[in-house]
């Protein structure tokens, strides 16, 4: 099996071992764009939620990025024969597993419960990083992931969202243990091949595993304008070209940093509630807001090793 390290996607990355700094612009962009395309997506869902089964949205969605991808990789190699294994285990843990599970969740609680849970993923993602994967991480990043999950409960409860039953909070916590693990094994993925191949491959992937119930979907659905412009935004923006710019920051900046994007998510959704639902905002949202921003700041700072591990070097 090939040992290269090199991207066959000209996507600009960062030298290994330099995804412990801090935040650049460039890091900068791409979180806040990130967060902003995927916390956009709880509205484009709902929209298509109208006339649309989520088994057809969840299918539409994933197909639409794989195409999306697909044509802007034309031309670059193929992912190799002893990496495809790897990329179909992502696809199943990080897009059909939890693509399925967050549609059927929110049957069982509340939008502002799921988004309380999704922003769990950043301590997922720290405790994969230092067991399953060797990457312990810093003491100022996990002041942040404390920080963070504070003001998100905040901001969540603000919203005056209701009981959650117990099998919705078990899919939504099963989804962000996914996420989780996935935005650790995609680092060294993404740094190997580029964005866009490995998304690409990963949402092809994943179309294929969530076909069943997309068909299921289809037959319970009837079509309108509103959600079909929905869906095809979610899948082509808010599926491919988000799931690309996400393993651009993870080669950047590691898996575990990347997924405290999951922190800035409800705020986006909260002032899309504002604006197009008419929601109000309660002082406890302004308080987790801040909590969330102060969170993402701390994401930023530079990794530090623990002392007793570098006098160990």
């Amino acid at each position: 099996m090939s040992t290269a390290t090199a991207p066959t996607n000209p996507a600009a990355t960062r030298p290994a071992g330099s995804d412990r700094t801090a935040f650049s612009t460039v890091d900068w962009s791409l979180f806040f764009g990130i967060s902003l395309i995927w916390g956009s997506s709880f509205l484009l869902i709902m929209l298509a939620l109208d006339t649309f089964h989520p088994g057809l949205i969840t299918w539409a969605r994933v197909g639409l990025g794989a195409i999306a991808l697909r044509l802007l990789r034309r031309g670059v190699a193929p992912i190799e024969r002893g990496d495809r294994n790897r990329v179909t285990l992502l696809s199943l843990i990080w897009v059909a597993i939890p693509f399925t599970m967050f549609p059927l969740a929110e049957q069982h609680i509340s939008s502002a419960m799921a988004g309380l849970l999704i922003a769990a993923t950043p301590v997922f993602a720290t405790l994969w990083g230092v067991t399953w994967f060797g990457r312990p991480t810093g003491r100022v990043q996990h002041a942040g992931i404390t920080v963070g999950f504070v003001g998100v409960a905040l901001m969540s409860l603000g919203t005056g969202g209701g009981n959650s039953a117990a099998l919705g909070v078990v899919m939504v916590l099963g989804a962000t243990v996914c996420y989780g693990w996935a935005t650790n094994a995609a680092a060294p993925l993404q740094r190997k091949y580029g964005s866009v191949p490995l998304m690409g491959a990963m949402l092809g992937f994943g179309a294929v595993w969530t076909a069943p119930f997309g068909i299921f979907g289809l037959t319970q659905s009837t079509f309108a304008l509103g959600p079909v412009v929905a869906v095809t935004v979610l899948g082509v923006v808010g599926t491919g070209i988000a799931f690309a710019l996400m393993a651009t920051l993870i080669g950047r900046i590691g898996g575990p940093r990347a997924s405290f994007i999951t922190y800035l998510m409800p705020l986006v959704s909260l002032v899309l509630g504002m604006v197009f639902l008419s929601e109000t905002v309660t002082g406890q949202s302004l308080v987790g807001t801040a909590l969330v921003l102060a969170a993402s700041f701390l994401a930023s700072r530079p990794e530090t090793r623990p002392a007793a591990r570098r006098r160990g070097r």
